[in-house]
């Protein structure tokens, strides 16, 4: 295409943006169109374009907040860790344990912990608890997790519930996960271990395991609600173990395998907790309705992006393969602003300077459109409007990583906006995500940035 067509294009898309983009302005209504679009939907998948920004945390959980009270919201999944979000869900559905937020969310402590040990997330799990003390508990909302780094904390965790339960098959579960024992509780070394034979695989071992839990859960008598909750946190720990097993020995190998393992997890424990719901009565009319909180490059179709290209899918693409319109899928976009994130993995948090999206990106032409805050309906509607964002182009992904450096080749990749998502939330300028405990170098920031001109 000659720079005379592209500019052409470029100005035809923006046109049909300004057109139909739906100004944000804080109002208690901001998102009526959306929540009409989700309708009776079983799946909100609402995303981020960072780990790491306070208004997409913000807007995400005002959203949330309406679907619970408006839509009765069954269940609230989130990109984190099993054992850590159900100590959340204990203390949201009002079970004993710990006296406030902050403490139901103190057992993020794995890299990035301000992911979900941040203000925003703080403020709105105390709202979800004073919602569900004033409901039945078959109308509360739980908080759940869907990741599976927490191999040997989920495998603590099925130990401590058979020996309260079972103490046999306690025995027989410390003698299987024994197995792990040479990997000194580190995740990645049985992986690198075990994927180059320098150490033992222990594959049947925990697929063993998570077949007795299994069985166990299917012929147990009838249990009470909170039984059936406690019986079903130890099976999916076990399920866990056994998907990080193989993760952690495929992570060597490649990218694309070890990333669809992870999305298939996430699927996976999506529908598991989809039956526990139903079959516990947390369900209004269909099933069970369920808000997703994950990044954009987990929950818009990966079909849709570069990454499909790759061969990598992702868990909005594996939900809306299997739901259709029963999957909403909507994403977040900044421009420019500020970011909580590292330089390097296990580093630190920092307030980091976003730059400016990149020129022909999305980023870049919703800058353009001249609104700080929007909603843009890519389902249905215009077809116009979807055949020009069905059109490839720049997307910005920052996850908890953050290299302005190389931004282009880090953070940038091609999407089809129209089918990768159901609608786009747009903040023109954002800031960074508060973590509870942003320490030294969270306070001090970054240099400022004079990159390119080095002045």
């Amino acid at each position: 295409m000659t720079a005379h067509r592209a500019a052409a294009a470029d100005s035809e898309v923006l046109d049909l943006v300004r057109g139909h983009l739906q100004p944000l302005s804080g109002a208690p209504g901001d998102y009526d169109t959306l929540l009409a679009m989700i309708g009776e939907a079983r799946f909100a998948m609402l995303g981020e374009a960072s780990h790491g920004t306070h208004e997409f945390y913000r807007e995400r959980a005002r959203i949330t907040q309406r679907l619970i009270l408006e839509r009765q919201l069954s269940a609230i999944a989130v990109e984190a860790d099993w054992p850590d979000a159900w100590r959340v869900n204990r203390y949201v559905r009002g079970l004993p344990g710990d006296a406030d937020a902050r403490a139901a969310l103190s057992g993020f402590q794995r890299f990035p912990a301000w992911m979900w040990r941040n203000t925003v997330v703080l403020e709105f799990v105390e709202w979800l608890r004073k919602h569900n003390l004033g409901v039945a508990r078959t109308q509360q909302v739980g908080f759940y997790g869907l990741d599976l780094y927490s191999m040997f904390a989920s495998m603590r965790a099925v130990l401590a519930y058979l020996d309260r339960t079972d103490p046999e098959a306690a025995k027989r579960a410390r003698a299987r996960y024994a197995c792990f024992d040479h990997a000194a509780q580190d995740s990645q070394a049985y992986g690198y271990g075990a994927s180059f034979g320098i150490s033992r695989q222990c594959e049947d071992e925990v697929v063993q395991q998570l077949r007795e839990m299994n069985q166990r859960f299917a012929d147990a008598p009838a249990m009470s609600g909170l039984e059936r909750d406690e019986a079903f946190h130890a099976q999916q720990n076990a399920r866990l173990v056994q998907n990080a097993e193989e993760y952690y020995r495929t992570m060597f190998r490649g990218r694309v395998s070890s990333w669809n393992l992870r999305d298939s997890h996430m699927a996976e424990t999506l529908q598991a907790l989809v039956r526990h719901l139903e079959e516990g009565g947390n369900a209004a009319g269909s099933g069970p309705r369920i808000a997703v909180w994950a990044h954009n490059s987990h929950l818009g179709d990966a079909a849709a992006t570069e990454m499909g290209h790759q061969g990598e899918w992702n868990l909005g693409q594996l939900v809306r393969d299997r739901h259709g319109q029963d999957a909403v899928l909507v994403g977040f976009s900044t421009h420019h602003g500020s970011v909580t994130a590292a330089s390097d993995w296990d580093e630190p948090p920092r307030r980091m300077r976003v730059r400016d999206g990149l020129r022909g990106s999305w980023e870049d032409l919703f800058h353009q459109a001249g609104v700080d805050r929007f909603l843009l309906s890519l389902r249905g509607g215009d077809a116009r409007l979807r055949s020009v964002a069905a059109l490839e182009r720049l997307q910005r992904a920052i996850g908890v990583i953050y290299r302005p450096d190389t931004e282009r080749r880090s953070h940038y990749f091609h999407t089809r906006l129209a089918e990768q998502f159901d609608a786009l939330i747009h903040l023109d300028e954002t800031t960074a995500l508060e973590p509870l405990d942003p320490g030294e170098a969270w306070h001090a920031g970054e240099a400022p940035e004079t990159y390119p001109s080095g002045k």
